[in-house]
């Protein structure tokens, strides 16, 4: 038996000889290829093949150990063919004196050695860039080294990886002399902590050194600076940190300073904080936003949803099924409207009543709570007070009186008549519950307290609608001349905010008062923004005659529109779309008010001349096609 030892690929491989000369095995005899070693010993696998040809190896050990070759015909990776010759194991090396030869045709590396890797594409390296941006965040460090060594890139310049390790080291005079083009705000910020840290570690001399010789030469936000230098008086740590707004020094405040100044680098040189985070919730945001059914409140982290999926919500989800046909009124019913709470709706009817449901928040199921008699002209338009503690009633053109009643105790508080030749049709709370304005088209403009007593009047002003903005002192009022103009009960001023080319039948306003939802004869729902005084979008499908129809804003974030209609039916539009996403039927007569919740989105209420409230709501938990033949709801377009 001849035995021969060669050190190959970092370790012992051994060629055993019977006395014949055909070989009877042979154990992973490589050639003293430099290169291939190399690559079979580096720590990091590179995506030319080397894995398989690992693997390769460990099967043809196997193999070997066992006295059985491999596959007949079967290419080794590293270029050694073995074949079966009656039981005999015949062993081919396609090498020549250490030259690798050409690999057969299914070899397993197919010839990786020649194969030039590709060139990444500006975006790809950005992707990889973001992704080991990421893993760092996670701490999987030894896993970044890998994907930037194997991919080639760099996530981020030498000078960065220096100037963060400054600055979470608190090494402080090394950033100064910096390696990147520091402006005058990263210079500040700098010394600021700086600053702040020397005052934490009682070093107080060395920290008015800094303030003097180095933040103030800088002259930049000098206010800042008499800011900081109030802090010298600070008599402990711990009174720094709170008048300081600060966490301390360490790694937090630093780790906060550092993303301030990633923010003034370029990206090819320091990419900003979290940025893989950024962008996956600026699409999850987007794919919300372009959800024409999107009615929940989501927490606004990645957590909450899934990114293997795009957002989509169903229209099942949508308040657009009937959930309760209330009937009690036992005529045209003209006004409906949610308090601000949400747990009641209050409608009112042309059969003098006013009906107060309560609203059950687990079932979003309405009882009646209330009914309050004595409107003799009927009610046509209500308000609640900013507490809900109270409600007030307005009736139609003909109608001189106001009704303020306490919904708590059903007692009229107040019934308010300053003329009978007046017409109070519409009423506005004050933010503050104490005051209330109404008006009519018969020229009365007032402004009372709760006991009905007048604080102030506004002169030949024929008022159509209504509203007190949050600031408790102007007041929005649409008249006869087609336009929205804003009244002043302080310095008595006015000035014209809206302009229609018709009549403006009514209007209601958003919650931050920056929009304005107009009714218009013959031309249907407006949306206005009332601070550029500019018209946004015109609505389109309902029927508006001359009819007084009260549309809302509503649902999430007020992301929605719904409007009754002449044509029996309720519009709901995204506030962006100007075609609706949903008609809904089931009225048999002209839909004169609509009201959505503010608390539950899902739930809006619809008023009509049939004499019956609906409350609309998500599709009830039956089998779909049950729920599709049973709820009423018409074609929903997006």
């Amino acid at each position: 038996m001849k035995t021969y030892e060669w050190i190959g690929v970092s370790k012992l491989l051994t060629l055993v000889y019977t006395g014949s000369s055909a070989p009877c095995c042979v154990y992973d005899l490589l050639p003293p290829d430099g290169d291939r070693v190399n690559r079979l010993t580096r720590g990091n696998m590179q995506a030319n093949g080397a894995g398989q040809n690992r693997d390769s190896e460990v099967s043809c050990r196997n193999g070997a150990q066992n006295g059985e070759s491999s596959s007949a015909g079967a290419a080794h990776s590293n270029g050694v063919v073995s074949v079966t010759n009656n039981g005999n194991t015949v062993s081919n090396n396609n090498n020549n004196n250490g030259v690798s030869g050409q690999p057969a045709a299914n070899s397993s590396n197919g010839s990786s050695e020649g194969k030039k890797k590709k060139r990444l594409s500006q975006s790809e390296e950005d992707v990889i860039r973001l992704i080991g941006q990421h893993l760092h965040g996670l701490g999987l460090n030894q896993t970044v080294d890998l994907l930037m060594q194997e991919s080639g890139c760099r996530l981020e310049h030498p000078s960065a990886t220096k100037f963060r390790n400054h600055v979470m080291e608190g090494e402080w005079d090394k950033v100064q002399p910096t390696y990147l083009q520091c402006t005058s705000r990263m210079k500040f910020l700098l010394l600021q902590q700086k600053y702040l840290e020397y005052l934490e570690d009682g070093k107080v001399l060395e920290a008015l050194q800094v303030l003097r010789a180095e933040l103030t030469p800088l002259k930049f936000n000098t206010e800042r600076i008499h800011i900081l230098s109030g802090y010298l008086m600070c008599s402990h740590a711990e009174d720094l940190r709170v008048k300081a707004e600060w966490e301390g020094k360490g790694t937090a405040s630093r780790t906060k300073l550092l993303d301030k100044l990633q923010t003034y680098l370029p990206p090819s040189v320091m990419l900003p904080p979290r940025r893989l985070q950024t962008l996956l919730k600026q699409a999850v945001e987007l794919q919300r936003e372009r959800c024409l059914y999107h009615n929940t409140k989501l927490d606004s982290g990645l957590d909450s949803v899934s990114l293997l999926l795009d957002h989509t919500c169903s229209r099942k989800q949508f308040p657009c099924y009937t959930q309760q046909i209330l009937t009690e009124h036992c005529n045209e019913v003209w006004f409906c409207k949610f308090s601000h709470n949400g747990t009641k709706l209050a409608t009112g009817s042309k059969d003098t009543t006013v009906i107060v449901w309560h609203v059950d928040m687990e079932t979003q199921q309405l009882k009646l709570m209330r009914t309050l008699e004595g409107h003799a002209y009927g009610v046509s338009y209500l308000a609640w007070s900013p507490d809900d503690a109270y409600l007030i009633a307005c009736g139609p053109d003909d109608c001189s009186e106001l009704w303020l009643w306490n919904i708590q105790t059903g007692e009229l508080r107040t019934k308010m008549s300053q003329s009978h030749e007046d017409s109070l049709t519409s009423v506005a709370w004050n933010p503050d519950g104490k005051r209330f304005v109404t008006g009519g088209q018969r020229g009365q403009f007032y402004q009372c307290d709760l006991d009905g007593n007048l604080l102030d009047s506004w002169e030949g002003v024929r008022v159509q609608c209504l509203w007190c903005l949050s600031d408790g002192r102007n007041v929005l009022a649409s008249d006869t001349h087609q336009r929205i103009r804003g009244y002043s009960f302080e310095d008595l001023t006015d000035r014209n905010i809206v302009q229609e080319d018709h009549p403006i039948m009514s209007f209601t306003v958003s919650k931050n008062g920056r929009l304005a939802l107009l009714n218009v004869a013959t031309q249907g729902v407006h949306l206005w923004d009332l601070q550029d005084r500019v018209l946004v979008r015109k609505y389109q499908g309902v029927t508006q005659g001359f009819y007084t129809i009260h549309s809302c804003l509503g649902g999430h974030n007020e992301d929605f529109i719904a409007s009754g209609s002449e044509d029996h039916k309720v519009y709901i539009w995204h506030r962006r779309s100007e075609l609706p996403i949903a008609e809904l039927t089931g009225h048999t007569r002209t839909v004169n008010c609509v009201s959505w919740n503010p608390v539950l989105p899902g739930l809006l209420a619809s008023a009509s001349d049939d004499g019956t409230v609906r409350i609309w709501g998500p599709a009830p938990f039956l089998d779909v096609q049950n729920a599709e033949g049973l709820n009423e709801c018409c074609s929903m377009d997006s």
